[in-house]
């Protein structure tokens, strides 16, 4: 298995894929952070020295969660897309370990990923607030909760990509139903009052949960951090399991 973990890693690291999808997910938290300071400023708008635009901007890394599960998507659809994957079966012929190696080694990388996004999106997010007139507080803000939190949220989608990247093949179909499910289906699930009930067992709710602390409205009723972070992980655990299944029953092409 550490053979098959070395090997995921290094056909992730020896390839642009990673940084690529690292500077865009800097791109993407810098651009959400420019929106709120912009925002600040507008009437009605959360004022800069605020305990609810502290709260809002410390959760700013966690928005590039997107892109740790493109992450696990493309370490499997991209060996199908290029047939490399004959070769990876031929190596370990019992396909469940090269699964789960792929897993683990998606779950590694999401974490360094994730420890750089979210602290750099956490120094940003510091002196935005410091240069507003605010304080820094971060036990009363409960920021270490909300930067662990959402480093965790990187590691539990880029696990679900891999097993979403297993059961859905063609890269190109994998990656708009991630897109869809992250940025429409997720939102309107966990964000509308009606839909709360159903969208906080989702893995955007119980990943909104890791890292909201209750200040910022329009998130109410969420699983508590235990129960969130048990729920992503059955999902993890599902989608991987129904991989496995299913590459198991499938031929190779």
């Amino acid at each position: 298995m550490t053979a098959l973990v070395r090997s995921e890693l290094r056909k992730v690291l020896t390839t642009r894929l990673w940084w690529i999808l690292l500077l865009a997910a800097l791109a993407w938290v810098a651009l959400s952070l420019g929106l709120a300071v912009f925002a600040s400023g507008v009437e009605g708008g959360l004022s800069r020295d605020s305990t609810a635009y502290a709260a809002s901007v410390w959760t700013m890394g966690a928005s590039g969660n997107l892109f740790a599960m493109v992450i696990g998507i493309m370490m499997v659809t991209s060996e199908y897309q290029h047939r490399t994957i004959n070769v990876t079966f031929l190596t370990s012929p019992r396909r469940p370990p090269v699964i789960l190696a792929k897993v683990v080694a998606a779950a590694l990388v999401s974490l360094l990923f994730g420890v750089v996004v979210v602290g750099l999106s956490s120094l940003a997010a510091g002196a935005s607030i410091l240069t507003g007139g605010g304080g820094l507080d971060l036990v009363d803000n409960q920021v270490p909760r909300i930067l662990v939190g959402s480093v965790g949220a990187y590691v539990a989608y880029a696990m679900i990509g891999v097993g979403v990247g297993a059961l859905i093949r063609n890269q190109v179909a994998a990656l708009v139903f991630g897109i869809l499910w992250v940025f429409m289906l997720e939102p309107l699930l966990t964000v509308v009052p009606q839909l709360q009930d159903v969208g906080k067992w989702l893995p955007g709710g119980a990943s909104t949960a890791l890292y909201d602390t209750g200040i910022v409205p329009g998130f109410a009723g969420l699983l508590p951090v235990w129960g969130a972070a048990l729920v992503l992980v059955g999902y993890a655990a599902v989608a991987v399991g129904l991989a496995s299944v299913t590459t198991l029953r499938r031929d190779v092409v």
